[in-house]
């Protein structure tokens, strides 16, 4: 019994970062001829910076892909163990990591924006909409993609506790304080003034 109790979540884990580890962004640009997309801009692997070259069908297919990943891997714990309520969460975390430190990239993944979004969505599909609509109306204010990045997941967590979900907000909490780790070289951009905007000049 002490043994499953221990094997069944640490399943749901790596479950859930196998999932999350997927790079699709690097996947998409190799499969297109375009070469590892780790050595153009930012050198991340999500949409904004596959948008950098030039295919925004690649950089709309990054995006959904991301997301999806982050979906499936909630949802197919709770198919799998329906009568684990806490293992979609599990698998959440798994799949989140996974994204953002994956084994085979060198731990170095993307900033978890989009897969954030996937997995706020399968995990309370309100609180997806406020994150959604932060991001949106951020982005089109200021056409800064990390801005609107970051503000979208530091809405996750509050959305969630006013929605009266605190196992969410803390959950999600953890998840925006990584996306703004993952952002502090653009954090240091934006206080300096030399943050691109998302269709400005590279200058």
């Amino acid at each position: 019994m002490t043994a499953e109790i221990v094997a069944l979540p640490l399943l749901c884990l790596l479950l859930g970062y196998a999932l999350g580890s997927i790079p699709f962004g690097l996947l998409l640009t190799r499969a297109a001829g375009l070469g590892d997309v780790r050595t153009i801009g930012s050198g991340n692997i999500g949409a904004t910076n596959v948008l950098r070259t030039g295919r925004k069908n690649l950089a709309a297919a990054t995006l959904i892909l991301d997301a999806a990943k982050g979906a499936v891997a909630v949802l197919l714990a709770a198919w799998i163990w329906p009568d684990q309520p806490a293992f979609p969460g599990i698998a959440a975390i798994g799949a989140f990591l996974g994204h953002l430190f994956p084994v085979w990239l060198g731990f170095k993944g993307g900033k978890g924006v989009a897969t954030l979004i996937g997995l706020v969505a399968a995990l309370h599909w309100p609180t997806a909409l406020v994150v959604a609509l932060v991001w949106l109306l951020t982005f089109g204010l200021f056409r800064y993609s990390s801005l609107g990045g970051m503000l979208a997941a530091l809405a996750a967590p509050v959305s969630a506790a006013g929605f009266g979900r605190l196992d969410l907000a803390i959950l999600f909490l953890g998840f925006a304080l990584l996306v703004l780790w993952k952002h502090r070289a653009n954090i240091a951009r934006l206080a300096s003034g030399t943050e691109p905007k998302v269709g400005g000049s590279k200058a």
